[in-house]
């Protein structure tokens, strides 16, 4: 995954995953999305999907595995793992004896001890990262933001529609399935609110009806760091993006740009 030189302001890492279920009666593929709690610093009452900030631990863990990719993105792509059993008791990124019951005792276990490792040892299993692939990766990198993300978005496929998840109560208060577009459309009439990224994020995925197709584009556009910047459209001010990270939506007018 490339990144850019200028490291200032530094971002605090964070890590995201779009999971993909198949869509009823062979409509377009669901995604998993997550209130935040209104008590959140970051996001709060918005629509995200499940991630977080990359651990002390994840770091640890991605440094020792080994592998194919480099440590730091293996942490985040931990992290990624580690988030999504925490807040929807849901398991990508893993192999081994894996079934509901498990998912739900180590969904149990990892809120005893805050980290992967012990949760794999315990119950016998390993990363199979090769489950994420790489989708966009974005930093706003605004010194007047005091806590300014640097966020890797992933996808991740479940394949079937038979699984159960359930909100953790802190973190997240509503767990929903939805397409892309369905999203689109709820925050549309203003049942849910969503912030900048999250918005381009679902345009990009909307074109997609299965998770193969979005995955494919993902292969296809090597992840760059997306840095909002300000311009200039018939008189007025703009948050844009580049033109090469595959969104079909570049910019919006800041007056109608939703903050975390």
């Amino acid at each position: 995954m490339s990144d850019t030189a200028d490291s200032a302001p530094q971002g605090i890492p964070a890590a995201t995953v779009v999971i993909f279920r198949n869509g009823p009666d062979d409509g377009p593929a669901e995604i998993l999305m997550t209130i935040r709690s209104r008590e959140m610093v970051f996001a709060g009452g918005m629509a995200v999907f499940p991630g977080g900030r990359v651990d002390p631990a994840d770091f640890d863990l991605g440094a020792s595995i080994g592998g194919p990719l480099e440590p730091d993105e293996a942490a985040h792509q931990i992290a990624v793992v580690r988030e999504t059993l925490e807040e929807t008791g849901l398991v990508i990124g893993l192999s081994g004896d894996i079934d509901a019951d498990k998912a739900r005792a180590a969904r149990r276990y990892l809120t005893q001890t805050g980290e992967l490792a012990p949760v794999l040892d315990h119950f016998g299993w390993e990363l199979d990262l090769g489950q994420l692939t790489p989708f966009a990766r974005w930093f706003p990198k605004n010194e007047r933001i005091p806590r300014v993300y640097d966020t890797r978005f992933y996808l991740a496929d479940l394949g079937t529609g038979a699984v159960d998840i359930a909100e953790d109560g802190s973190e997240n208060t509503h767990l929903f399935w939805t397409s892309a577009q369905g999203a689109l459309d709820m925050a549309e009439r203003g049942d849910i609110k969503v912030i900048f990224p999250t918005r381009r994020n679902l345009e990009r995925l909307a074109q997609f009806s299965t998770f193969e197709q979005a995955k494919a584009q993902a292969d296809a556009i090597p992840v760059r760091t997306i840095t909002p910047f300000m311009g200039e459209r018939e008189g007025k001010t703009w948050l844009e993006i580049g033109a090469e990270h595959g969104y079909p939506v570049t910019g919006e007018p800041l007056d109608t740009v939703a903050r975390g």
